[in-house]
C-alpha cells in the first residue's frame, strides 16, 4: 500500500426531515447572509425550498437567491453568481440541489477571492479561500457534498475542466434521502453510475491494498442492488439512503486511500465529450464511456481487473462482466453506446481533441489519443 494522508472535513448531518436544521447550523458557525445557489425550480416542486426558507427565516438568517445553474454547470452563469456574491456582501454560500449546483457554488464561493475563477481551473492561480459553504443535497451521485473538486464548463472553448482545493470542501452537508424520493427515474440512474464509476477509478490501480479493495467492492455491489431495488420501489428509504451514504463515501477519499489518486481518465474523457455535446448527462456519458475503458486497459492490471470481475460481478472473464455491466445499465434504461447518446464514429476527432485540452489522461496507462480512439470505437 502506498504512504497516504486522508483529510476529509466536512460534516455530514444524515437522515428523514434533516433539511430543517439548515438555519440553525448556519447560524452555529456564525452566519447571518448567506447567497443561495439553486437550478431549474425542482426544489419548489418537492417541497424543499419551502423548508429551507422557513428554517433560515426562523434562525434569523438573510438570504439572497441565485436561480437558473444547469446540468453540465457553466463558467457564464458562476460568473454572474460570482458577480452577485460580491454586491450583496454574502459571508457564505448554500448550495441546494445536486452536483451541478454544488460545483457551481463552489466556484462561486472561491471566485469572489479571484480576478477570474476560470483562471484557477487553467492553473494559473492557485484556490486558497473560498466563503464557507453549506449544501443541502437533492440528488446522490457526484460526490461533491463530500469532496473538494468542482467542475465547470467553459462554452466558448469547448472546456469541460476539474478544480481542485481543500479550500472547496463544504463545511456541513445536510442528506435526506427521503427528499429524492421525486427524482425521474433516469436521474437516479445517472447518479447511481458516477458513484460507481467513482469507485472503480480507484480501484483498478490497485494491487496489494487489500482493506481498500475490499470497501471498494462493498460498495460496488451495494450501488448496484440499492438501484435495482430502486427500479422496483422509488420511495424504498432505506434503499435512498444507502445509495446517497454509498455516493457521498465514493468519492470522499475513502475509496482511494493507497491508490496513487485513482485513474479518472474515463471521466476526463467523458467530460470532453459532454463539453463537445452539451446534452449529454454526466451519469450516462460513463455509462457508455466505463465498461469500454475497462475492454481496453484490463491488460494493464489484470490481476485486480479479474478480481473484480469476480467479486462484484461473479463473472469468470472480464469480458463477461463487462456483458453483465452493460446489461445492468440497459435494464436500467440507461444508454450503452456512443449510437445512443446520439454521437457517431465521425465525432470521436473532436471528442478526442477536446480531450486532448486537458492535458495527460491516464495513471495506468498514459493515453495516447490513438488510445482514445480506440476506447471511443470500443463504445460505438
Amino acid at each position: 500500500m502506498d504512504a497516504f494522508t486522508f483529510y476529509n472535513p466536512t460534516q455530514i448531518i444524515f437522515g428523514k426531515g434533516v433539511v430543517a436544521q439548515i438555519g440553525g447550523v448556519l447560524t452555529d458557525y456564525g452566519h447571518g447572509k448567506v447567497l443561495l445557489v439553486a437550478g431549474g425550480g425542482s426544489i419548489k416542486a418537492n417541497g424543499v425550498y419551502d423548508t429551507v426558507a422557513a428554517s433560515l427565516r426562523a434562525a434569523g438568517v438573510a438570504w439572497v437567491e441565485a436561480w437558473g445553474v444547469q446540468p453540465n454547470p457553466v463558467l457564464a452563469k458562476a460568473r454572474e453568481i460570482i458577480a452577485q456574491a460580491r454586491a450583496e456582501q454574502v459571508d457564505a454560500v448554500l448550495a441546494v440541489g445536486g452536483g451541478s449546483v454544488i460545483d457551481t457554488a463552489k466556484s462561486v464561493a472561491a471566485g469572489v477571492f479571484l480576478t477570474d475563477i476560470w483562471e484557477a481551473y487553467e492553473r494559473r492561480v492557485e484556490i486558497v479561500q473560498a466563503l464557507p459553504l453549506f449544501v443541502v443535497l437533492t440528488m446522490s451521485g457526484t460526490g461533491s457534498e463530500m469532496d473538494p473538486l468542482a467542475v465547470l464548463t467553459h462554452e466558448a472553448e469547448v472546456k469541460k475542466w476539474v478544480v481542485r482545493s481543500p479550500a472547496l470542501f463544504p463545511r456541513v452537508s445536510l442528506i435526506d434521502p427521503a427528499v429524492q424520493f421525486s427524482l425521474p427515474w433516469h436521474q437516479t440512474v445517472n447518479g447511481a453510475i458516477d458513484a460507481l464509476t467513482h469507485v472503480m477509478e480507484f480501484y483498478f490501480l490497485g494491487r496489494t491494498e487489500e482493506t481498500t479493495l475490499a470497501l471498494d467492492e462493498a460498495l460496488m455491489r451495494t450501488i448496484i442492488a440499492v438501484t435495482h431495488r430502486l427500479q422496483q420501489n422509488p420511495r424504498d428509504y432505506d434503499a435512498r439512503a444507502n445509495l446517497a451514504w454509498a455516493a457521498s463515501l465514493a468519492l470522499n477519499g475513502l475509496t482511494g486511500v493507497g491508490l496513487r489518486e485513482g485513474d479518472f481518465a474515463t471521466h476526463r474523457l467523458e467530460t470532453a465529450m459532454s463539453a463537445v455535446f452539451p446534452a449529454i448527462a454526466h451519469g450516462a456519458g460513463l455509462a457508455v464511456l466505463f465498461p469500454a475503458w475497462i475492454l481496453y486497459m484490463q491488460g494493464h492490471n489484470p490481476a485486480t481487473f479479474a478480481r473484480w470481475a469476480r467479486a462484484v460481478w461473479e463473472a469468470e472473464t472480464v469480458p463477461e462482466a463487462v456483458h453483465q455491466m452493460r446489461r445492468t445499465f440497459q435494464d436500467w434504461g440507461a444508454p450503452t453506446t456512443l449510437g445512443d447518446l446520439g454521437v457517431s464514429e465521425a465525432d470521436i476527432p473532436a471528442v478526442v481533441a477536446a480531450a486532448r485540452k486537458v492535458g495527460t489522461l491516464g495513471r495506468l496507462k498514459e493515453l495516447t489519443d490513438a488510445d482514445l480512439e480506440a476506447i471511443l470505437r470500443l463504445a460505438l
